[in-house]
């Protein structure tokens, strides 16, 4: 499977910006999908979440209210907006996939497949 997570890009603080992932050879809407990110210097770490079926939804504490994740069944794709954004969400996020499995989880080893990443800056 081969995940490609796209829309990053330079923003002020309070800006937004929308995250794409995009999945070939591959339904996502059978998969949970997370997004992560990792900042400069520091470890990956998890974002937020959506779930097969009714979709739900999770977020770490530090974007909760400020990041909504989605999914497009009709063009194959899972977004992450990111709204009034600080400097502290500058980092490389990666969409990632659970494969078969339709449930939400927050450590890196329960995602089988992982996108390039997509460089988010955000400036003061």
């Amino acid at each position: 499977v081969q995940l490609q997570a796209s829309g990053g890009g330079l923003v002020q603080a309070g800006g937004s910006l929308r995250l794409s992932c995009a999945a070939s050879e591959f339904t996502l809407q059978y998969s949970a999908i997370g997004w992560f990110r990792q900042a400069p210097g520091k470890k990956r770490e998890w974002v937020s979440c959506i779930s097969t079926g009714v979709g739900n939804t999770y977020y770490a504490d530090s974007v909760k209210g400020r990041f909504t994740v989605s999914r497009d069944i009709a063009v194959n794709a899972v977004y992450l907006q990111m709204n009034s954004l600080t400097p502290e969400d500058t980092a490389v996020y990666y969409c990632a996939s659970r494969g078969r499995a339709n449930i939400c989880r927050s450590r890196e080893a329960d995602f089988h497949s992982w996108g390039q990443g997509t460089l988010v800056t955000v400036s003061s």
